[in-house]
């Protein structure tokens, strides 16, 4: 019989983390533990008070199902019990790491996925006024990739002094739901002057069809607008792209589900996770492999990282090594 633990971890940000509806300086983080024996298996979530999660509300959800877990409720009936969300995640991916761990085999080969190699990821200019975020990409520049935060009023002003601070590098912007309809067509039509390759979330959730009819000159990209495989559909013809977050999926199996929703609808695919450690990003780099974009920094922004953490080389973002996940 296993045993399930759940905690609450605090990790400090290296700054002040800020987009159009809140600011951070620590990632919360729920971890949940499976033991067999000898094996563990661990996965990793972040609540996200947008879509009404808590970290308390979190971790009693979990400690509702650990007893069935306990009694061996496998990926599939868990999926029966929770729905969509960051306590689903979190005991998908320790069910995943666990399996890996019994079996000795990759997670990779277990879920019939290719094997994962080294990405280059996005790094994150956290919202603030133009110069001061200008400023934080020049120091940035040795990333390839930079995904501004915006928060809608003087958001092109921001992207402009970006771009003359860093004229090279390749860029894409998250509005976080921040831009108005009105706003739309001139905002797109500004990013694509700037060289921006991808708008992600310009619009509400929930008013995906004020997308309806109007051209995109760059890219659009639903994340909160899509959290399952059953979202996929109400999005063709209004994006261009999905963000896939296995918090918002409710684990790996669902998230692979949403990949090949968004793939089969001809739409493409960006791995993203919540701000949180290497063991929330690690069941992501399964899937980072073939994504036309990758975010996954958040361990960039943290004070510290856990033992056997993703390693970054300057450019490219590693595959986990066992004793981290997988």
């Amino acid at each position: 019989m296993k045993t399930v633990s759940v905690r609450h971890e605090s990790w400090p940000l290296r700054g002040v983390f800020a987009i159009s509806r809140a600011a951070r300086t620590h990632s919360e983080v729920v971890v949940v533990e499976l033991r067999d024996g000898d094996a563990v298996g661990r996965g990793e979530c972040v609540p996200y008070p947008r879509y009404g999660e808590s970290v308390a509300g979190v971790m009693a959800a979990i400690e509702q199902v650990a007893g069935r877990v306990a009694e061996g409720l496998d990926r599939a009936g868990l999926e029966a019990r929770l729905p969509a969300g960051a306590a689903r995640n979190a005991l998908d991916c320790a069910l995943w790491d666990l399996e890996a761990k019994r079996r000795g085999r990759p997670v990779h080969a277990l879920a019939e996925l290719p094997p994962p190699v080294p990405v280059v990821t996005a790094f994150t200019i956290s919202l603030d006024a133009p110069e001061a975020m200008a400023a934080s990409a020049a120091e940035a520049a040795r990333y390839p990739l930079l995904k501004l935060k915006l928060g809608g009023e003087g958001d092109l002003a921001r992207v402009r002094a970006v771009r003359e601070a860093v004229p090279d590098a390749r860029l894409i912007v998250d509005a976080n739901e921040a831009w108005t309809a009105a706003q739309l067509p001139d905002h797109l039509a500004a990013m694509a002057d700037l060289g921006v390759e991808l708008v992600e979330q310009p619009l509400h959730a929930g008013e995906d069809g004020l997308l309806d009819g109007i051209a995109h000159s760059v890219p659009v990209c639903a994340d909160e607008s899509c959290h399952t495989s059953a979202d996929v559909a109400g999005l063709v013809g209004r994006y261009d792209v999905v963000n896939v977050k296995l918090d918002k999926a409710g684990g790996l199996t669902e998230a692979m589900r949403v990949v090949a929703a968004a793939r089969g609808a001809k739409l493409r695919v960006m791995v993203g996770t919540m701000m949180g450690t290497s063991l929330l990003m690690a069941p992501a780099m399964l899937l980072a492999s073939a994504a036309d974009w990758v975010d996954l920094d958040g361990p960039l922004w943290l004070a510290k990282d856990r033992p056997d953490a993703l390693r970054w080389d300057g450019t490219h973002l590693h595959p986990p090594v066992p004793a981290l996940w997988g």
